[in-house]
């Protein structure tokens, strides 16, 4: 600095030194000339928590959250394995009990009656609606490999319902089941009868109907 320059040092904040630049004038007095040390960051924003008042001209499309990318396969449950009799907990055919033969890609359980000995056909149910027994059988001579989520699908018929015919209120039109349903039934049914013959008093307990009484205690049972 120059003769006439005096420079301070002075402590500042967190361990940090500021510097003072003064220069003499007349009569023994000091004039500063400036500061020197360090710098304060940039503030923040300060912010209303209100949301703007005008929206953006332009509307920028934004992608939708969507799973299917990261669609994880369901996972089943222990007690559920090919060959093991389900106990039905809602829908049209709740309180019977079926057999498990094998998961779809949708997670749902494919399931059979057989159709034969308490009038549950091929269905798709989901887990969370079935009570797993300790009863199994051997399913591995049943081949249901050509039956998946696309089987169950419904065709859709050509012909449109009018008005008039829809405030009608008509009973609901059967559906209709087709030939090569009604051939994959007694085929997998053929091979799931052999398997319930091969255990004493099978049949009588696939037929028999799931119920609870007053007095039943279900946490306590052991199915």
């Amino acid at each position: 600095p120059p003769p006439d320059t005096i420079v301070l040092t002075l402590p500042a904040r967190k361990n940090k030194i500021a510097f003072v630049v003064c220069t003499m004038v007349s009569g023994g007095g000091l004039r500063v000339q400036g500061i020197a040390g360090p710098k304060k960051g940039p503030k923040a924003v300060e912010t209303t928590g209100k949301s703007p008042r005008f929206y953006p001209a332009d509307d920028i499309p934004r992608p939708l959250h969507s799973r299917k990318k990261n669609a994880k396969p369901t996972k089943i449950r222990a007690s559920i394995q090919p060959g093991t009799i389900l106990i039905l907990l809602a829908g049209r055919f709740r309180g019977k009990r079926v057999v498990f033969l094998k998961a779809l890609e949708s997670g749902l359980l494919l399931v059979s009656g057989p159709f034969k000995i308490n009038g549950v056909p091929l269905r798709r149910v989901n887990q969370a609606y079935v009570i797993a027994t300790s009863t199994t059988i051997d399913v591995s001579n049943v081949d249901a490999s050509a039956i998946n989520d696309d089987y169950f699908s419904r065709e859709k018929s050509g012909e449109s319902e009018s008005e008039v015919e829809f405030f009608k209120g008509d009973a609901p039109k059967p559906a209709i089941v087709t030939d090569q349903r009604k051939v994959d039934q007694k085929r997998i049914d053929a091979a799931l009868l052999k398997s319930v013959d091969a255990v004493p008093m099978l049949r009588g307990y696939l037929n028999a109907k799931f119920s609870l009484t007053k007095s039943d205690r279900p946490h306590t049972m052991v199915f």
